[in-house]
């Protein structure tokens, strides 16, 4: 069973389409990355799959139903990115509020919260003011509020933002034990590396459309990307590569050698590559395969905007 399904979800603002034809699925207990540059209507995506905004055209179904019904919105976790809290309450104060709204007993309440303070690293600082909180400790706060209520569906928006690096381990494997109870995770995060380790499926947006969506091995399973290096580029070389694999970077700049960045089907034509720099009468400097991963599918797929520069910089954060 899917608990997220949308067909052709359209919105449309001042005349702008902000997410133009978006289909995509989430399954039970699944943990599906949703990337794309900055602009590419990811927040309206969510808002809309909260119930928070109305489609412009288009089908949306989250949990079996529209996620306008105040039944289905019991049912959900949200922890947006900009996450504004009432400092003034403690922590426990904010989780007994939002447990009340989540429509839990008070006997539900009692018991529920100190297992979410512990969960997120929090256990014996519920009674501290949330004013007097860290930006890190505020986001745990965030996430103790999403998961209190036992929601099947979870959605995060940049849940590591604020975290170091123990803190983001600490926030995976809430990700995965949530995983593991059969909790679906829609998580929108720009730390690619983060997404790589815990995402069972992910979905490359631009301009409010998929561009391409699937298991991470479907996505990065099937191409090797090597990197060649040459000591120049003799006639015909470049096309006899090009009928090995796909070309996607080319640099000459520098009169030494020639770089070149192939992505092919099987690991079988790799030898294939030196032969054939070899019989042009070029010199081979580097041939490296390397593993495919999602910040190159990511920025294959996007393009070096000035957005995905700053994605890339966030992989390596």
């Amino acid at each position: 069973m899917n608990v997220i399904e949308t067909q052709e979800l359209r919105k449309v603002y001042r005349g702008r389409a902000v997410v133009d034809g978006l289909t995509l699925n989430v399954g039970a207990g699944e943990v599906f990355g949703f990337l794309g540059p900055n602009g590419a209507g990811k927040s309206t995506t969510v808002k809309m799959l909260l119930g928070l905004v109305l489609p412009s055209s288009g089908q949306v179904s989250v949990l079996g139903s529209s996620p306008a019904d105040p039944v289905v919105r019991a049912r959900l976790g949200f922890l947006p990115e900009q996450f504004r809290f009432q400092t003034w309450m403690t922590a426990e104060e904010f989780l007994n509020f939002h447990g009340r709204l989540a429509g839990l007993s008070a006997s539900e309440i009692r018991a529920r919260v100190p297992q979410v303070l512990e969960t997120v690293g929090l256990g014996g600082r519920g009674r501290e003011v949330l004013g007097g909180y860290s930006k890190g400790m505020l986001q745990r706060a965030g996430l103790a509020g999403a998961i209190l209520a036992r929601p099947r569906l979870v959605f995060l928006d940049e849940p590591t933002s604020a975290l170091d690096p123990i803190g983001r381990v600490e926030v995976r494997e809430i990700i995965e034990a949530l995983r593991a109870q059969g909790v679906a995770v829609f998580l929108n995060s720009h730390l690619l590396s983060e997404v790589e380790q815990v995402c069972d499926r992910v979905a490359f947006v631009k301009q409010g459309r998929v561009l391409r969506q699937g298991s991470m091995r479907e996505l990065m399973g099937g191409v090797i990307p090597v990197d060649v290096r040459v000591s120049h580029l003799p006639p015909g070389l470049l096309d006899t590569l090009a009928r090995l694999g796909r070309i996607e970077r080319t640099d000459t700049q520098n009169p030494a050698h020639a770089d070149l960045e192939l992505w092919l089907d099987r690991e079988e034509d790799i030898p294939a590559i030196a032969q054939a720099v070899l019989g042009s009468g070029a010199q081979l400097y580097a041939l490296t395969p390397r593993r495919a991963d999602l910040e190159t599918l990511f920025l294959e797929l996007v393009g070096h905007s000035g957005d995905a520069a700053q994605v890339q910089e966030a992989a390596h954060a």
